[in-house]
């Protein structure tokens, strides 16, 4: 029995080793394998029937790729989404910044309140939001008619992801002893909260910027019905003519907001961490080259 037992702690041991690894490795080819389908529809120019193991490095071409950057509607349509999310970026963090700074200064019981208001957009979907914007359309055409009339609508769609971030970045320094020291030095509350705390929230800002610019990329509901040329509505319709072509630049698409979420994370790094991996690679450096 002793035996026994010690085999089974033996064999428990090495499968909480391998467990977490084989899941890894799962979760890995769960979201890696149809990116690689995708890739191989879009950048191989063999017929469909044809794709399998015999011609997987055959007739690899950007081709297709190429031809979608050569719609004149593509570059209006990315122009249109860039200029969106720009202008979302822009008035989401006017709104969110002074508001997350005065309730965490001078509400603060209306935090849980707040928080409740902002998580209402997730709760409710895009479609509904855009059901009761048709209602008043007539009636707005003054502004509804504007392509840029999508950006009150979109820091709506954000303010789920973008409230969360502002408010973690205040909680996570001592707001109300930095607002005290600038303002008893006499500065007022522009100067204290643009020469202040905006560079003390570097980080928060530049998180919730490109979770805005990711989200105005992604979004494809509101620009439809409102019948708006973003970036997804291009896509979706170049895609039903051109099925090969519209896939590689879904395909650029995903791989441009992994890169974006990348840059975040290597520039929110604390500096101290940016400091030290810098001096390991440093030091790396100098003991390859003795």
């Amino acid at each position: 029995m002793a035996a026994m037992t010690g085999a089974g702690r033996r064999w428990l041991t090495r499968l909480g080793s391998v467990g977490p690894t084989f899941v890894v490795l799962l979760c890995a080819f769960f979201f890696i394998a149809p990116l690689l389908s995708m890739a191989r529809f879009a950048l191989q120019t063999v017929p469909v029937v044809k794709l399998g193991w015999s011609t997987l490095f055959d007739k690899w071409s950007l081709a297709p790729l190429v031809q979608a950057f050569d719609e004149p509607q593509f570059r209006s349509s990315l122009w249109l989404s860039v200029r969106l999310g720009l202008g979302t970026v822009l008035l989401t963090l006017a709104l969110l910044v002074p508001t997350a700074v005065w309730v965490n200064l001078r509400l603060p019981r209306l935090r849980p309140v707040i928080e409740f208001i902002t998580v209402m957009p997730y709760v409710i979907p895009a479609i509904a939001l855009v059901a009761g914007i048709k209602v008043v359309q007539p009636h707005a055409r003054w502004f509804l008619d504007s392509k840029m009339s999508l950006i009150p609508f979109y820091v709506v769609l954000a303010l789920p992801f973008t409230y969360r971030s502002i408010d973690a970045g205040l909680r996570a320094i001592d707001l109300r002893t930095l607002v005290d020291a600038s303002r008893s030095l006499g500065a007022g509350w522009g100067t204290t909260l643009f020469r202040v705390l905006l560079p003390n929230l570097r980080t928060a800002i530049i998180s919730a910027s490109f979770l805005i610019f990711a989200i105005v990329l992604g979004e494809f509901t509101m620009a439809n019905v409102l019948v708006r040329m973003t970036l997804p509505v291009f896509m979706l319709q170049y895609q039903g003519s051109k099925a090969q072509a519209g896939t590689g630049l879904a395909l650029m698409a995903m791989f441009a907001t992994i890169v974006l979420f990348v840059v975040v994370s290597r520039v929110t790094r604390p500096r101290s961490e940016r400091r030290s991996a810098t001096s390991l690679s440093t030091a790396a450096a100098t003991g390859d080259d003795e």
